[in-house]
């Protein structure tokens, strides 16, 4: 792999210019640790850094040294801290950043009003899309509050993680649908509007709606909805911002995978997609490759370890020469790989991140991932 290829992670994060970034991949691939190990290593040079996971694993708290993780960002304490960083942690709640935005965009009784509708407790818990809205809220409080200087994001671990770069137009979609205006309507028409409309004028749906679901819950929505028309309206916008955010030179994608086949595949729709939606892609980071640690070819090892063993001498030899074989038969499939993604992907930046002997669990762990992420 060549300099000009490589992703160069302290560039990134010493850039003052780099307010965010975001780790996004498959499962399993070590993305949460990536996240951790970035926010570290920026707190440590100096960088003011929060990490928000959206993933609700409780990976990161425990490698952080936190109990758990709140909906919003806690200190955390390293030493040998630079006493310029500071770093933060928390995990995206969904309800309760619901429950933030309508405290926080309407007035106390409109507030109590909403949080005590039927209506509204089933869908900020239940709603499609409900956590991908809530995520780019967040993202967008954390960047509003001019706190942090950076902000990594560690999204769910699987497609629906870009999801949320959909959210404003879903919003927009759901709000200007028909079925609201129709809800709305008969609220804003007061309860006789309402048994009206479900009687008459509102037809075939309101009374197919209403006796499915009941006319109690039919009346809750249409109050829900006409109540937080102004509030969702807000969101819209502060979710259009956040999308621009994210596509502004001050963020960077980091695309986390493994060197297998399955994951690649996925990193592959993760680079397309953001291609498409012509987000700023920082590179790609590949956990857990083996690279090789001397130059001894496969055969070579294996003759010398089977000479060996022919001759019933050095057995530990023997052995190491047959585990360095093993390990260059797997080097050189991972490089391989690499380079059928390269080739499908020219100019995208890559950096390995050898494996490590055991699991991070602890901010010794994060710090060693870090160091490989630099290639130290």
């Amino acid at each position: 792999m060549s300099a000009e290829q490589a992703v160069d992670i302290d560039r990134l994060i010493d850039d003052r210019d780099t307010k965010v970034i975001v780790c996004c991949g498959s499962g399993g691939v070590g993305k949460t640790t990536t996240a951790a190990a970035i926010a570290v290593r920026a707190a440590e040079r100096g960088r003011k850094t929060v990490v928000l996971t959206i993933d609700p694993a409780r990976r990161l708290a425990q490698a952080l040294g936190l109990a758990e993780l709140g909906n919003h960002p806690r200190p955390v304490q390293i030493e040998g801290f630079d006493p310029k960083g500071e770093l933060a942690a928390m995990m995206l709640d969904m309800r309760r950043t619901f429950d933030d935005m309508v405290l926080a965009h309407a007035t106390k009784e409109r507030a109590d009003e909403i949080l005590a509708n039927p209506f509204y407790q089933t869908i900020s818990a239940n709603f499609s899309g409900t956590q991908e809205y809530m995520a780019m809220e967040k993202l967008g409080q954390l960047a509003h509050t001019g706190q942090w200087d950076l902000i990594v994001v560690d999204t769910p671990p699987s497609r629906s993680a870009l999801d949320f770069l959909d959210a404003p137009q879903r919003l927009s979609t759901v709000l200007d649908g028909r079925v609201l205006k129709l809800l709305a309507g008969p609220a804003r028409a007061g309860g006789s509007g309402l048994r009206k409309i479900v009687a008459g004028g509102f037809g075939i749906f309101a009374k197919a709606v209403s006796t499915i679901i009941g006319g109690q819950l039919l009346t809750d929505a249409s109050t829900f909805v006409q109540a937080f028309d102004s509030i969702f309206g807000g969101f819209r916008e502060r979710a259009k911002k956040t999308y621009e955010l994210l596509r502004s030179p001050g963020t960077a994608f980091l695309v986390v995978a493994t060197p297998e086949p399955d994951a690649l595949r996925e990193a592959t729709f993760f680079v397309e997609r953001l291609a498409t939606e012509r987000m700023p892609l920082a590179g790609l980071v590949v956990n857990r490759t083996h690279p090789l640690l001397t130059e001894l070819a496969q055969p070579r090892a294996i003759a010398a370890a089977e000479h060996l063993e022919e001759l019933g001498r050095a057995p530990l030899a023997a052995a190491v020469l047959r585990l360095h074989a093993d390990r260059a038969a797997l080097a050189h499939k991972e490089e391989r790989l690499l380079a059928r993604f390269a080739k499908a992907h020219p100019g995208i930046a890559t950096i390995g991140v050898p494996a490590l002997a055991g699991d991070v669990h602890d901010l010794d762990g994060l710090r060693e991932i870090g160091l490989r992420l630099v290639g130290v």
